[in-house]
């Protein structure tokens, strides 16, 4: 069974920006205010169970991970946490800058890059590989929760490793806006969505910050402790 509180590191919008009011509207939660938010009514109206579709990302926010939730290791702190992230953050590095669209993967919906740029996979590695120190080690109830069996060689390798199958060159940048869906309604729900995002306008965007989430409890949802901009430099 997994410690708490647990944290990630995920890459969030900015909190006044377009974007990050689409993917909370979407999701009925803010996780930088802790408030639940009302759903699109058009939304509401084209798929009127979209509080269940939504529910299983609801529990995070609106985000892309770049460190997958984990229990502090016994000799780490949260002031230790957040000291590593702002040095992160004050370290320079290429900014990766995307082309949003919104895609399936692995039969949810999100919003994803249309090429992944170089920089975008090495910024998810340092993540990965930087914050590790920070982890305690998986349980055995947390490792089978991942289904192992199911995993490739190299994401049984990655669990054991990082704790997270979807790391390295199996990482895949996505800031999730449903849970899984049937095969039948995919289509028409990515549709609907498509059509929402469109109204944004969001030709390109700069994925320039990244946010250490806490989970207090197995049943609390995620929330942003706080914020960094990452700085631009050569890395």
């Amino acid at each position: 069974m997994s410690n708490y509180p647990r944290y990630a590191i995920y890459y969030v919008p900015a909190p006044a920006s377009d974007l990050h009011r689409f993917g909370a509207a979407m999701l009925g939660y803010d996780a930088a205010s802790g408030d639940d938010v009302p759903f699109p009514a058009g939304v509401v109206r084209a798929e009127p169970d979209w509080q269940d579709l939504t529910s299983d990302p609801r529990k995070y926010g609106f985000h892309a991970t770049l460190k997958a939730p984990f229990s502090l290791a016994p000799c780490r702190t949260e002031t230790e946490l957040l000291a590593a992230c702002a040095a992160f953050a004050a370290t320079p590095r290429a900014i990766p800058v995307i082309r949003p669209v919104v895609g399936s993967i692995s039969g949810f919906i999100a919003v994803i890059p249309a090429d992944p740029p170089a920089e975008l996979i090495r910024l998810a590695a340092d993540c990965v590989s930087e914050f590790d120190t920070f982890r305690a080690p998986l349980t055995e109830t947390d490792r089978a929760r991942r289904n192992p069996s199911r995993l490739t060689s190299a994401q049984r390798a990655y669990l054991d490793r990082w704790g997270y199958p979807y790391v390295m060159e199996e990482f895949r940048f996505h800031m999730t806006l449903t849970g899984r869906l049937d095969a039948n309604r995919l289509e028409t729900v990515m549709t609907m969505l498509r059509g929402s995002f469109s109204t944004l306008g969001l030709e390109t965007l700069a994925i320039d910050r990244l946010a250490l989430f806490r989970q207090d409890a197995a049943d609390s949802r995620f929330r942003i402790a706080r914020q960094y901009v990452l700085m631009p430099g050569q890395g």
